[in-house]
């Protein structure tokens, strides 16, 4: 970590083992593009950039499939696009710190957009817009993050789509 680098967040549990933000995200895919949302420039982390439609882990939406219903939730949620019943694929999970410290574990899904679905900023603040770009169009953005680009090329050769 360099000298400017945030710090990471410890925090710990009543047993005294380290916490961690557990956050989905989710890339849909249709017609060989795919959704990217640009995060609200007020967002504490990758204010600005391209990402996947996603958010965290609840603590009262514990359960049962609870990373596929957090990915439901978050789509719903932040674009107005219900995909329940629609197959959710794992992508990759990995971790990292975010811009203001918190440790996060972070796990990729893709799915395809329902067919008539219209995705729509439900809080300007959150989702600031929509791009529907290839993985190679994406990698391209200046304003795609290199883990951005990293799992959208995953998710594309899963799918089978033109990377």
């Amino acid at each position: 970590m360099s000298a400017d680098a945030p710090a990471m967040s410890v925090c710990l549990t009543r047993g005294g083992r380290p916490t961690f933000v557990v956050n989905v995200e989710v890339f849909l895919e249709r017609d060989g593009r795919w959704l990217l949302i640009r995060r609200g420039r007020r967002e504490a982390h990758a204010p600005g950039m391209l990402a996947g439609v996603g958010g965290k882990v609840e603590a009262d939406g514990a359960g049962l499939d609870v990373l596929e219903e957090t990915a439901r939730r978050e789509v719903a949620e932040e674009i107005g696009v219900d995909i329940t019943g629609t197959a959710l694929s794992y992508v990759e999970s990995g971790f990292f710190v975010t811009d203001d410290g918190d440790p996060v574990v972070n796990v990729v899904f893709r799915a395809t957009m329902p067919p008539h679905a219209q995705p729509v900023a439900a809080s300007a603040e959150e989702v600031e817009g929509f791009l529907w770009l290839t993985a190679a169009q994406a990698e391209g953005d200046p304003d795609c993050p290199p883990w951005i680009s990293r799992s959208l090329r995953r998710a594309a050769a899963q799918a089978g789509t033109p990377v």
